[in-house]
């Protein structure tokens, strides 16, 4: 007699179980479905374990109403606490599984059935957690699409709000909720035209982000949400056409681009009051336009990175572009 496996048992009795279901309003249905990952298609089955890697991840699955499927999720130091997320209740209800860096032993030990990170933030070939290496585990992988741009085989390149709502509508098709996720892509363009309606006329503000670094500036470039954060609110990334997500840049092309804004990202053990006070005293910077006129604004993580919050990063940076204005 030839024995069934326990991954095989799983799935029949997950099959099984989801015949008939619905999972707006109900149960969730074990169905599969075709979905691209970056840009391969790839067969899903409804997920019941999902490890989520970072705010970013966590928040696209709490705000699809889908916390039942979160197993638990990895939050390196970096992020903020999450008692701060909108979404704090549902991390609550998931386990904390590390303050680590996403790694398979870990996704492993959770017997997690689906992994949602981005490439090389949270996958890593380095690392020896890619999609590749889950999938001949069996354990279901999604990569946020804003990452997909140098993804190995299957790039795939989308602009970073656009692939906020892609990867909404990619998961809401996934669990089966497409409905809510039609619902949440519509209400978040919304909210974008309306802060592009009130942008400052004229030419756009030249902006710098600053992430960190102080031998060589770390910053974003074209493939991250503050570029399009910037522009939405009427400004414009001084280094949007850097093709990449986040790089290394010269203190020369700093002062160069002669920002008259500075958008700092608070994250990690150095607070954003530190590294303006850098900027304030190293002397490359102290003599930049908007050094001299103190036009900081300081954005959170996890609004910076792709995920819900990058709406109210958005309304938050465009309200600071207005009042400049008046």
């Amino acid at each position: 007699m030839k024995r069934r496996t326990p991954a095989a048992l799983l799935t029949g009795a997950l099959l099984l179980a989801g015949c008939g279901a619905q999972v707006e309003g109900g149960a969730a249905a074990a169905r599969t479905v075709t979905v691209k990952r970056c840009g391969e298609d790839v067969q899903y089955t409804t997920p019941r374990r999902a490890v989520v890697y970072e705010g970013g991840s966590a928040d696209k699955l709490f705000a699809l109403g889908l916390t039942q499927h979160v197993h638990g999720y990895v939050m390196p130091p970096a992020n903020p606490p999450v008692t701060e997320s909108p979404w704090a209740a549902e991390y609550a209800k998931v386990k904390f599984l590390s303050d680590d860096l996403l790694n398979r032993e870990l996704v492993v030990d959770a017997k997690a059935d689906f992994v949602v990170a981005g490439w090389r933030s949270g996958f890593s070939d380095q690392r020896g957690i890619t999609p590749e290496i889950l999938d001949g585990l069996k354990i279901q992988s999604f990569m946020h699409a804003e990452s997909c741009f140098n993804y190995p085989g299957y790039p795939e390149r989308v602009a970073p709000f656009e692939a906020l709502y892609t990867d909404l509508e990619r998961l809401g098709k996934i669990f089966g909720v497409e409905a809510k996720a039609q619902e949440l892509i519509a209400g978040y363009r919304k909210r974008v035209e309306a802060v592009q309606a009130q942008a400052p006329k004229g030419d756009p503000t030249p902006v710098f982000l600053y992430d960190s670094g102080t031998d060589k500036p770390f910053t974003a470039g074209s493939q991250v949400p503050p570029t399009d954060i910037i522009r939405f609110a009427g400004g414009r990334n001084v280094f949007g056409d850097l093709d990449a997500r986040w790089g290394e840049v010269t203190w020369e092309a700093v002062v160069e681009a002669k920002p008259e804004v500075i958008v700092i990202l608070d994250y990690g053990d150095k607070p954003a009051a530190e590294k303006i006070k850098f900027l304030k005293e190293f002397p490359t910077t102290s003599k930049l336009p908007a050094v001299v006129n103190d036009r900081f604004y300081v954005l959170d993580y996890n609004e910076g990175i792709s995920g819900p919050r990058n709406i109210d990063g958005l309304e938050g940076f465009a309200k600071y572009l207005r009042e400049l204005q008046t």
